[in-house]
């Protein structure tokens, strides 16, 4: 739990219960820190297609994604009762951390329970779909209010299936080579960077080479479920969460480079380079988005269905 204390000398905001406290569609220019009390999160709030997105709790953080990434905000927050809030200026994030470096990692929790919930709604909506396109119209019946639950969710959301590009990820990130950081390592084709099944509390940072990702690896379960190549960060989660790791990343070219980021550096590391924690924290915030228009390209898919 995040300590009031630790946000001495930012504003602190009350609201009454309904009161708007984020806007959808604004530019925001701060994030929030909900200090007391609880709101609810809304797409198209006040319009015919309103539809509630989810409920923020005392000690969590909010409307980051627009500071992290300059979009404009993606939903409206209304307070739920009455609510304290600590607005922190997204012109001061930097100064914010340095004073309060735990908050990084807590951050990072936070945008890592959403990606979290978010790929759980996501394979939710394609098992959905796979049900529907196997089913008959009685059993389309059945599935009914799955259905129109994420009928609503495209309805209210269909004008954000804008593709959310990361943009030159290598470019950015070679501003910052050998700062922060020099735990580099150079693979062979064949190795491991991480486990099914292990604890590994690191993220990494591919910069050459590819990357196999497997459940099941050397078993007759065998499946290859993802790659990367060039230039990505993966394994986020590991530094996040003490939780074993659900894949096996294969090397999968002779002389990759990978960058480690282990969570007891993450301090260190942003106290020589904080543009490069900055842009760990961007590349979360752009899993939530990409995870978000695949959730309603989804939805759009389950409308279609049933519309058909």
């Amino acid at each position: 739990m995040i300590r009031k204390e630790v946000f001495m000398g930012f504003v602190d905001k009350t609201f009454k219960n309904g009161e708007v406290i984020i806007k959808e569609g604004d530019m925001g220019n701060s994030f929030f820190w909900l200090a007391k009390g609880s709101a609810h999160v809304y797409a198209n709030q006040g319009s015919k297609d309103q539809l509630k997105l989810a409920t923020i709790e005392e000690g969590e953080f909010f409307g980051e994604m627009a500071i992290l990434e300059a979009y404009p905000r993606s939903a409206t927050v209304v307070a739920k009762g009455p609510v304290q809030a600590v607005e922190i200026p997204g012109n001061e994030m930097k100064g914010f951390f340095e004073a309060n470096p735990d908050t990084i990692v807590e951050l990072m929790k936070h945008l890592g329970s959403r990606i979290r919930s978010m790929t759980k709604d996501l394979y939710d909506a394609k098992a959905l779909l796979k049900q529907m396109q196997d089913a008959d119209e009685g059993k389309k019946k059945s599935l009914f209010s799955k259905i129109k639950k994420h009928m609503d969710v495209y309805q209210a959301n269909k004008s954000k299936l804008n593709d959310p590009g990361e943009g030159d990820l290598r470019a950015e990130y070679e501003k910052f080579n050998g700062l922060g950081s020099e735990n580099v390592k150079s693979y062979r084709k064949g190795m491991y960077v991480f486990k099914d099944g292990k604890l590994d509390n690191s993220m990494y940072v591919l910069l050459n080479g590819s990357i196999g990702f497997f459940t099941g690896f050397h078993t007759p379960d065998e499946l290859r479920i993802d790659e990367i190549s060039d230039f990505a960060f993966f394994g986020e989660m590991g530094l996040i969460f003490d939780d074993p790791r659900d894949t096996t990343a294969v090397i999968e070219e002779d002389d990759t480079k990978v960058e480690i980021i282990r969570r007891e550096d993450i301090e260190s590391i942003y106290q020589a380079c904080p543009d490069k924690i900055i842009m760990i924290l961007r590349h979360l915030s752009y899993r939530i988005r990409r995870l978000n228009i695949d959730f309603l390209a989804t939805c759009k898919e389950i409308t279609e269905n049933y519309d058909s």
